[in-house]
């Protein structure tokens, strides 16, 4: 691995003069035949980092810097190349790896969050990505190895694109810049097949950090096998860190001399949204505007799902009036781009009710996750919505098995199971776990056909098991087109009726108890080993306890039943915490589960459990 990250460093001024010669005759033929391309783009790594900001942006910063939620002054770190050369300062690349996915600080400005996802690290991981693909994919001679990238709304996201075009030319491979972009287009664009639009890529980077902070930021990567693992994380971290360590301030300016007869940019989303228009058309019997007479409002958050509305669902038909932060803004001044957010879902039904809408459709900052509310502000997100998909999944695959995170209810499992028809199979939390599970069943004979987290992402195996914000919409406009293609059209009835029967608890909680890596009683060990002694403990309680009833099949934590409810309480895959999910028909039924819990736990002084002394004692 080491030896494979030297070596392209090593050629990296090589690979660039063969490349160089080899791209202007591929720019030429490009440019002749492909009307959709656009000109190679110059660098701006000179410029300020607000170049090419939006208008509304500006003034949501101004806004942002003067008013009551200024934190100290925003700077994007931009290393202009004219200055002096960039700082090259002591990373811990492990620490940038989140899951499957790379995450870090992109923007100064947060007290007590140093700048670790600088424009040289991103160099250096997109040159490791690009070793890591040159492993396992060769080129078939006609041209060389391709990678896509896109970005969300985020503030840093022209200044990382940038980066990581450099540290893809580098070393040897071809650059399709997309811009404003979804992470299920990123995935989609390794799949199509169509030489206008430089497709199918070897390899494909999607510049996201999801719902978090406007100074973060981070990368998502994906061949035509899917999305990268976290083996795969690893590896390509651990390959960065050995390049970055090779870097020096004359290498780093050649390299950005040198980049930009490796980069095109084509407009690849104009594509991912004419298929997702033409899935709505065929569910309805390709009828054109299927969706004629339906208002439906889109809420993007200010992401980068504004699409929906304009590209989608207006040229099917449908009335987009009264939609909502369309418009990219990296600052998110209206509410945070997550469907499981309490004021963004309040935003949306809210949006639906003043406009009369029969649907509104919600996602995240790079359109993953969705979440929908129907005309009556009921909102189909966290259990509804797996229960909506569910219902949807099984008219078309009877008694398939549904897949979903370890924190989805009983009363969806009755649903599933009693009025479905279907299997509930929970697992453990993190979209990719659920999906490769799905992927599993399937590998031994267990048919599945939907994998689906609590926090919004969800999988189709029709949909090659991409989590797709978007793709979920579509299933659901599906039932709207073809309920109307036979005349039994009701608005987003016949969603709300396909859900009839779910029993929902009269209260759930999610409850974070965080462990203090600094207290005398962790003695020195990991908070992972303190965080399982205190699961095994409680386990153990449990089954002394007659009234309690430990899950007979459970994947992660310990999940219990008992007076008419349950808890589950699990160990972050990340974070010094363990998250505690009750749900129960009552308050002192949700009390009673919360102070058995409590009983155990408070064995363990490191463990901050005032959440949880809070809910018992308030409730």
């Amino acid at each position: 691995m080491a030896a494979t990250s030297g070596k392209i460093v090593q050629n990296v001024f090589v690979s660039q003069c063969c490349q160089q010669n080899r791209q202007l005759v591929t720019h030429y033929r490009y440019d002749c035949f492909a009307p959709n391309m656009r000109d190679s783009l110059p660098y701006q790594r000179g410029k300020l980092a607000w170049t090419g900001i939006s208008p509304m942006q500006l003034r949501s910063l101004a806004k942002y810097q003067s008013g009551s939620r200024n934190r100290g002054s925003i700077c994007c770190n931009v290393i202009s190349s004219a200055s002096a050369a960039p700082s090259l300062e002591n990373i811990d690349f492990s620490k940038l790896q989140n899951g499957s996915d790379i995450r870090g600080v992109a923007v100064a400005g947060v007290e007590g969050e140093p700048v670790n996802l600088t424009e040289s690290v991103t160099e250096a991981i997109a040159a490791a990505f690009a070793a890591w693909l040159l492993d396992r994919k060769a080129a078939d001679g006609s041209r060389g190895l391709r990678v896509s990238v896109g970005h969300d709304s985020r503030i840093s996201a022209q200044k990382l694109q940038d980066a990581v075009s450099r540290g893809i030319a580098s070393a040897g491979l071809d650059v399709v810049q997309y811009g404003l972009a979804s992470t299920p287009a990123m995935f989609n664009s390794t799949l199509t097949e169509d030489e206008k639009f430089l497709c199918p890529v070897d390899g494909s980077i999607m510049i996201t950090a999801s719902h978090l902070p406007y100074n973060r930021n981070g990368f998502k990567f994906f061949t035509n096998a899917g999305g990268l693992g976290k083996a795969d994380i690893r590896d390509i971290l651990e390959r960065a860190a050995n390049i970055y360590a090779t870097f020096s301030s004359e290498n780093l300016k050649t390299s950005e001399r040198a980049t930009s007869a490796s980069i095109k940019r084509v407009d690849y989303m104009s594509v991912y949204t004419s298929d997702l228009v033409k899935a709505v058309r065929r569910a309805a019997g390709n009828i054109e505007k299927p969706l004629e007479g339906f208002h439906i409002v889109v809420d993007a958050g200010n992401g980068a799902g504004g699409f929906f509305a304009g590209k989608v669902l207006e040229p099917l038909g449908a009335i987009t009036s009264g939609s909502q932060f369309l418009e990219p803004d990296g600052l998110f001044p209206n509410h945070i781009p997550n469907p499981e957010d309490k004021a963004a879902m309040k935003a949306i039904t809210r949006a639906v009710l003043d406009n009369n809408a029969d649907l509104g459709i919600i996602f995240d900052t790079d359109v993953d996750r969705s979440a929908a509310v129907d005309s009556m502000g009921h909102e189909f997100n966290r259990n509804r919505l797996i229960a909506l998909m569910s219902a949807i999944v099984l008219e078309e695959h009877p008694g398939t098995t549904i897949v979903t995170d370890s924190v989805t209810s009983d009363g969806l499992t009755s649903f599933i199971e009693k009025k479905l028809g279907g299997k509930h199979h929970r697992f453990k939390r993190g979209y990719k776990n659920v999906i490769d599970e799905a992927i599993r069943l399937n590998s031994v004979g267990e048919e599945s056909h939907l994998a689906i987290e609590t926090s919004g992402h969800g999988a189709l195996k029709e949909n090659h098991w991409l989590d797709d914000g978007a793709f979920l919409m579509v299933k659901l406009l599906n039932k709207l087109a073809s309920a109307r293609a036979l005349g039994t059209s009701g608005g987003s009835k016949v969603l709300t009726d396909l859900v009839e029967g779910l029993e929902e608890p009269a209260v759930a909680v999610e409850l974070r108890l965080k462990i203090d890596q600094n207290h005398v009683d962790m003695k020195g060990g990991s908070f992972r080993d303190y965080g399982e002694a205190v699961l095994k403990h409680l386990e153990n309680m449990t089954n002394s306890d007659p009234k309690l009833q430990k899950a007979p099949v459970n994947y992660e934590g310990v999940r219990v039943s008992g007076y008419g409810g349950w808890f589950l309480l699990r160990l972050s895959l990340h974070d010094p915490v363990l998250p505690l999910n009750i749900e129960a028909p009552s308050n002192e039924d949700a009390v009673k589960l919360g102070l058995s819990v409590l009983a155990a736990v408070k064995e363990f002084p490191a463990l901050d459990m005032s959440a949880l002394c809070k809910f018992v004692h308030a409730s």
